[in-house]
């Protein structure tokens, strides 16, 4: 008995620290209480629906919306219409002028044709057309690229072959085998050429 009252005095302690006594289940820590966050929000509540009013306007200006996409849409496509048939007609223009300056060479080749003087008249003739032709293009700015005699320049200049030669000097051009040209600056096509070959010069 006297174990027994012992043992109680020994619980007393604990018992009024924590308010509750030997065998009350509330001594025990609730589990879910402190898993729970302490910041925990509470569920957000379902979004409340959009009214009659509300969706018809939403709808109205969702319309708006298309039909300007729509129209510009529709202007931008014109528009590039527009611009298209500019640069044809630019470019039919620019062609035009050209090809209105080369018609009266084209008469006279035909006349040529038709005439029947002798061969020293016909080459004449086509000499005298040359020069028109030639004109036409000095008015285009269209300049024929010096060849003969020039040093070998592989930016006009294209060789097809190499002559030995000894009276000029070497890597020049020897010959002129088809005429190149250039708009101002522009190159239009090189000048075909021979080349010299001098061996004394090289061998020097």
């Amino acid at each position: 008995m006297a174990e027994q009252d012992t043992e109680l005095s020994a619980l007393e302690p604990l018992e009024i620290a924590s308010g509750a006594t030997v065998g009350d289940p509330g001594i025990l820590p609730d589990p879910g209480a402190a898993a729970a966050p302490a910041d925990s929000e509470p569920a957000a509540s379902p979004a409340e629906p959009v009214s009659r009013t509300e969706f018809e306007q939403l709808k109205v200006e969702r319309d708006q919306l298309l039909d300007r996409l729509a129209r510009l849409q529709a202007e931008f496509e014109n528009a590039r219409k527009r611009a298209e048939r500019e640069r044809i007609a630019d470019r039919d223009y620019a062609t035009g002028s050209v090809v209105e300056k080369f018609l009266p060479v084209v008469d006279n080749f035909q006349l040529a044709l038709k005439s029947h003087g002798t061969a020293q008249q016909t080459r004449h003739g086509v000499e005298l057309i040359v020069k028109q032709m030639e004109e036409v293009l000095r008015q285009l700015q269209v300049v024929p690229i010096p060849a003969v005699g020039e040093a070998f320049d592989p930016r006009l200049h294209e060789a097809l072959g190499a002559v030995e030669r000894d009276d000029l000097p070497d890597q020049h051009v020897a010959e002129e085998i088809r005429r190149g040209y250039r708009l101002r600056e522009r190159l239009l096509r090189p000048a075909l050429v021979r080349v010299v070959h001098n061996s004394k010069q090289t061998a020097e």
